[in-house]
């Protein structure tokens, strides 16, 4: 078989990458050795969010008396809040299938990878092997959950993100290690659902890569909900002998024992770059990653490589952008795309994390601001000064923005709330545009809603708070 685009991999850059070359006249198949939509539709971004939801429904319950509403006897099935999730991922891959045949893109079920003669060679279930000639070959082969020596994982008392997800029955008790997106966003599900949780981080700082004030507003949450968080601490071992687990945790003021039922390794991802014929073309690569100009193009003619594979943020949407100007750009190139495409600005990419309250970010911390030279004008404005957010009972957190003081640059904004996801892409849209903070205030928001509280933080950053 013969193909003008072949794409090893189906998450949210390899699939975006099939239904754009398709879009543009490619004949085109991607190769998928699970499911398709990859990790981010099956095992991390949506189904997450489907747990996240059941835990939020079970903190309104909770409150359901703050808001005027007597609820009684309430309590979950932890079995079908996992099937709930289970269902939502189920349907939106079953949707990706239906764009594959809508775009009459060929899926390829098996494992896929290089060959020396720069062909794609699928492993079937079956143990067969078919060899595939494309002229464009893109890696979209995604990353997988990081393990550490000292935390090896078992799937049963040491698990990963993966087994997070389905446990059959909930523990009485979690220790969860790493405070990134996902540690954070297990610890608020569990910890609502009742567990008792347990957080471990090696940095001093819960989500090490936020802006400083994020993260201490968020430890101040997570305490009050009664998550215990230990800082600058590392486990040094696991002990799975008897019913539970221990973890032996350094810290500053010696080592500690911690018992749990079950202990989740959170401690990043790392890139599928295994097995894929990457040292067979001698594919260069740095650091566990392949590495690509700015329009994702590897070191030899026609093969591409995307997403987490590449040294960007390991971000689903950072996948799909990069997907699609990976194809655009070899489309320009054969005239069938009308102009070079962008390529991404990786300083100005939104990170989201759905725990609760939710966090939201681009740009540069305060500190990264300071240090880069900057004069800087910082305005923070609570979501307790906020109508909107004392309507929904939704006071927790702030709005923080960074602007330039000489030239009115906005160097980033930095967001801990409710929904605050959903406000982000204010910020990111007018960077892009090199707004200035003249215009966002020229601009009329809403009232009230959450999103006006953004305006409102740079009135504070110019001195002229009018609802603070």
């Amino acid at each position: 078989m013969t193909y003008d685009v072949i794409v090893i991999g189906s998450g949210p850059g390899g699939y975006v990458a099939a239904i754009r070359a398709a879009q543009l006249g490619y004949k085109t198949a991607v190769v998928e050795k699970e499911s398709l939509g990859g990790v981010c539709l099956n095992w991390g971004c949506i189904p997450t969010k489907a747990l996240l939801k059941s835990a939020q429904v079970m903190e309104y319950l909770q409150h359901a008396q703050e808001y005027g509403i007597t609820v009684n006897g309430f309590s979950h099935d932890f079995p079908a809040v996992v099937k709930r999730s289970r269902g939502v991922a189920d349907k939106m891959s079953k949707g990706i299938q239906f764009l594959m045949k809508k775009n009459k893109i060929d899926t390829i079920m098996g494992f896929g990878k290089l060959n020396a003669k720069k062909q794609v060679e699928v492993m079937g279930a079956d143990g067969k092997t078919t060899t595939y000639d494309a002229k464009h070959i893109i890696l979209a082969t995604g990353g997988r959950a990081r393990q550490l020596p000292t935390l090896p994982i078992d799937g049963k008392k040491v698990i990963g993100y993966r087994e997070a997800m389905v446990l059959p029955t909930q523990p009485k008790s979690m220790i969860i290690v790493g405070s990134g997106a996902i540690g954070v966003e297990f610890a608020y599900f569990y910890n609502n659902m009742g567990t008792k949780v347990t957080i471990v981080e090696f940095m001093p700082r819960i989500v090490p890569v936020e802006d400083e004030d994020i993260s201490k507003e968020l430890e101040k949450s997570y305490k009050k909900k009664g998550i215990e968080i230990m800082t600058n601490a590392s486990v040094e071992k696991v002990d799975t002998a008897g019913n539970g687990v221990k973890a032996t945790v350094k810290t500053a003021t010696g080592d500690v024992v911690l018992e749990a039922d079950v202990l989740l390794s959170a401690v990043g991802v790392v890139a599928n770059v295994e097995n894929i014929g990457l040292e067979t073309l001698n594919i260069t690569q740095d650091k566990g990653k392949v590495i690509v100009d700015k329009f994702g193009k590897t070191n030899v003619d026609g093969v591409y490589a995307i997403g987490d594979l590449t040294p960007g943020q390991a971000l689903a949407h950072v996948a799909s952008k990069e997907a699609i100007i990976c194809v655009e750009n070899f489309a320009h190139k054969e005239g069938k795309y009308k102009h070079q495409p962008e390529p991404i600005d990786y300083g100005n990419v939104p990170g989201c994390t759905y725990c609760s309250p939710e966090i939201a970010s681009v740009g540069m911390t305060e500190k990264q601001a300071k240090e880069a030279g900057y004069e800087l004008k910082v305005g923070k404005f609570p979501f307790s000064a906020s109508g909107k957010a004392s309507a929904a009972g939704a006071t927790e957190g702030f709005v923080k923005v960074i602007f330039d003081a000489k030239y009115g640059e906005w160097l980033g904004t930095h967001m801990i709330g409710a929904n605050v996801t959903e406000i982000i892409a204010q910020t990111v849209t007018a960077r892009k545009l090199e707004t200035t903070w003249h215009e966002v205030l020229d601009s009329i928001h809403p009232h009230p809603t959450m999103s006006e509280s953004v305006k409102d933080a740079i009135e504070v950053a110019l001195g002229e708070a009018i609802h603070l």
